[in-house]
Order: structure tokens, then sequence, then C-alpha cells
């Protein structure tokens, strides 16, 4: 079949690589436009664009996506699948272009957490479990009727960052199944329960800060959901500091929102339970271990 793929971030390089290596052809990738940052304002651009340009794929970037010119080069391409995976929301305009529709990639088991942070949401709610949906697009978004799904086991220790690269890999393989199964008719869609849909919005900076009135738990949790990117932050004395991991401990008393130190631990009293700062970050200064940053800091 001939594919189109939507993207922009690292998270979906292992499904358009698995792709390429499928019977499927790429025809062209879209990913969003170069943006120019910091400054000296260089121009950077999507890891997809990078990915693309290394394997000689057709690159297309448009400004608008209603844009006339852009939906005849799509037309042109003569798509029987626009795939997407964590990229921006298209307009049915173009989501009904291909000869089998448009199908998305999504990081949670549908309708559970739609939205756009739907792997962080997972660890900040403390689940132990989440999965991975593809299903056909529609208006509305991550609404769509459901071709496959897969579980993917939460470990005590995953965080943000080892749950993202765990499920880019599995959903390499769920993207290559589904094609199989829409290039051979042999499946059902079935339709989301929309009374038990959750939602995952955008993290946001409020999002991130560290309320000692929550448990250790919960906020062990949000640390987790949070690292390595964007990172929870915990402000003291009107400073900020970036918490990347913790530890629930149960063997000292700290007072509600009190922070205590010894040589090489750092503790923060939080409702009826102690959280244990294991790695910190302050402003403008690299990332370090707890005894690390008690050499050179004090709260």
């Amino acid at each position: 079949m001939n594919i189109v793929f939507f993207a922009t971030p690292d998270f979906a390089i292992p499904a358009l690589d698995a792709i390429l290596k499928s019977n499927h052809r790429v025809v062209a990738v879209v990913t969003n436009t170069d943006k120019e940052q910091g400054r000296g304002k260089k121009i950077s651009f999507s890891p997809i664009k990078k990915f693309a340009l290394e394997n000689n794929l057709n690159l297309l970037q448009p400004e608008k996506f209603k844009d006339t010119k852009f939906i005849e080069e799509l037309k042109l391409l003569d798509p029987d699948v626009f795939v997407v995976v964590a990229f921006k929301i298209l307009p049915k305009e173009v989501f009904t272009i291909p000869k089998y529709g448009s199908f998305n990639l999504h990081g949670s088991m549908l309708p559970k957490y739609r939205g756009a942070a739907p792997i962080q949401w997972s660890l900040i709610n403390g689940d132990t479990e989440t999965g991975l949906t593809t299903f056909f697009l529609k208006e509305t978004v991550d609404t769509g009727n459901i071709i496959l799904t897969k579980k993917i086991t939460i470990n005590n220790d995953d965080n943000f960052g080892s749950l993202h690269d765990k499920m880019s890999i599995a959903g390499a393989n769920l993207v290559i199944e589904t094609l199989d199964l829409i290039s051979t008719n042999n499946f059902s869609p079935k339709a989301q329960d929309n009374s038990i849909a959750s939602p995952a919005p955008k993290i946001t900076k409020e999002t991130c800060l560290i309320n000692p009135n929550k448990t250790a738990t919960e906020l062990h949790n949000l640390v987790r959901g949070l690292s390595p990117y964007p990172g929870a932050i915990i402000v003291h004395n009107g400073k900020s500091y970036k918490i990347y991991k913790t530890a629930i401990n149960n063997t000292i008393k700290v007072n509600e929102g009190e922070i205590v130190t010894s040589k090489k631990e750092i503790f923060l009293g939080c409702k009826n339970s102690v959280l244990q700062i294991l790695e910190i970050q302050p402003e403008g200064r690299k990332r370090m271990f707890a005894d690390e940053f008690l050499r050179g800091y004090k709260f």
C-alpha cells in the first residue's frame, strides 16, 4: 500500500522505520515546518525530518493543512492510507483523502486518556498498566473507531523516558499489524465507549509544581511522569528546582511542607508521609544526585 506518514517527534521514528522495512511503500512524510531556536535563531527541524532526509524520503512541510496546493500534492500521491503518530490535528479535508482512510497511533488504551499527554498521565495517576491504540481519524479528537490495541506493563521503576521508549518500539509493531489488516480488509473497527473516556490534557507549568499537601506516593508518581522532561518543580525560598527522581521514605518524620537534609539526603514532608529527593537540578545548573547537590547548595 502507498503510505503517507504524518509525525514530528522521535517517538514516531521506530514506526516509520518499520514501514520502510515492510512491504508497504512510504510515498511521503509530512512534518512540522522548521523553527528558529535560541538567541542565535538557528534553524532547527523535527526528528522525523532528520530521519526522512537520511533515508531520502519525499518530505512535505505545509504551513497550513487546508492549503489547496498541499491537498492537491497529497491527492497526486495516490495514497491508500495516512498513518499519523504524535502529530497535529488534521482537518477532514486531509484525513479523508486516502482510499482506506487515516489512522492514528495513540499512547493509551482508548477511550482512556484522550488528549496530548497520555503516557505522562498514566504515570502521574500511578497506573500499573497502559497501552497503545490504533484508530481511524474522526473530526473529534481521539474518538474514532478502534482497529487494534496492545497492553503495556508499567514497571515500578519506569518514568516518562523509559515508558516512552518502550511504547515507541511496541507502537511500531502495532502500526505494521494495522497496515497488514487494512491491506487485507481483515478487521472490524470497534466504536469507543464515550461514557468511560478520560482526559489526558497537555502538561502545563502548573502540572509540574510539587505540592506538599499531597501524599509522597502522589508526588513520587508526578516526578516519574515528568522525568526526564519537562521535570517536576519544587519552589523553595523563591528559587525553583527540578526534581527527576524520588523515593518514598517511611523511616523518618518530617512536617508537611518542610525540607530536611542530612549530609547526603534530602527529605520533603508531605501529607502523612515523606518524599526523599534523589536527583535534583538547581536553576541554570546541571542535574545532580542529592549528595552532590548538598556539597554546594543548602535549602
